[in-house]
């Protein structure tokens, strides 16, 4: 299966012209970028119709911050905030649905409801049961570098080779998710910007981004409005720095970027997609 087509249960994604973009929708009362503004499930139904309206191909769809220091809380939380926007997007929504989450009860109260995809922070490590239901469903399924949990990550992270150690965690998890009954088609991989890292070990997986080609299997990047990015280009700027270090990952491989501001991302997309074409665009 090539690197530049993701199988998920109903339809295949495939890109050639541009990365594909992950809109955000935080249902939480405490995410860092936009906690508490969709809580109302009707506010949530809109914005992700906004979102597919400005050009997502994907809406992400989360119940519980991931942010650092985050507290866990329970699936039947977790599941009450998601599944009144899932029901509401039935029928609406026309491009897939994501749930970021790493519980198996969440996945399969939102795969029953007709999501297509799992973003999981905990690449199975979490609950044991979550790869089973996945593979169940033949949903898609992002599988993602966190050096611990939220409430503990961003405490003293260390490495020895930041870039080599995460590309050997993810090609090791693919391997054990495929043994678990995981298509390798259906996964995708995500080196977890932010996720147990220093602004150094950030920065470093950004320049070395390009190893992670040998996965074989298309790369996912959450690089919108970090805290490591605001602190090279500050706040005021963190728009254009946000797509800077987008089409920089696109030149390395990255194939999927999850973004909170479509609009500007879709232009970086439609750059980067025209900078891979070369001389043909002219």
């Amino acid at each position: 299966m090539s690197a530049h087509v993701w199988k998920l249960k109903n339809r295949i994604l495939e890109w050639h012209e541009r990365p594909l973009l992950a809109g955000v929708l935080n249902v939480t009362p405490d995410s860092f970028s936009d906690g508490g503004r969709y809580l109302d499930p009707e506010q949530a139904l809109d914005r992700a119709l906004e979102m597919e309206a400005e050009g997502a191909d994907i809406i992400d769809l989360g119940g519980e911050s991931t942010r650092p220091g985050a507290a866990l809380i329970s699936a039947e939380v977790e599941i009450a905030r998601i599944l009144p926007v899932v029901r509401r997007l039935q029928g609406r929504l026309t491009i897939p649905l994501s749930i970021d989450t790493w519980k198996a009860d969440v996945a399969v109260a939102a795969l029953d409801e007709g999501a297509e995809i799992i973003n999981d922070v905990s690449a199975g490590r979490w609950d044991r049961l979550l790869w089973s239901a996945v593979a169940q469903y033949r949903a898609g399924y992002i599988l993602m570098h966190a050096l611990d949990q939220p409430a503990t990550m961003q405490k003293e992270p260390h490495y020895t080779d930041v870039s080599g150690e995460i590309l050997d965690f993810l090609a090791k998890f693919l391997a054990r998710a495929e043994e678990n009954g995981l298509a390798l088609e259906t996964m995708v991989c995500d080196p977890g910007f932010g996720f147990g890292k220093t602004l150094t070990h950030n920065l470093t997986l950004l320049r070395d981004l390009a190893i992670f080609q040998k996965l074989r299997r298309p790369l996912v990047v959450g690089l919108s409005r970090k805290s490591f990015l605001k602190l090279i280009g500050g706040s005021e700027s963190l728009e254009i720095t946000n797509e800077l270090a987008h089409v920089w990952a696109a030149a390395r491989g990255a194939a999927i970027w999850r973004v909170h501001d479509v609009p500007p991302a879709l232009r970086a997309a439609r750059l980067a997609g025209a900078f891979g074409r070369g001389a043909d665009t002219a």
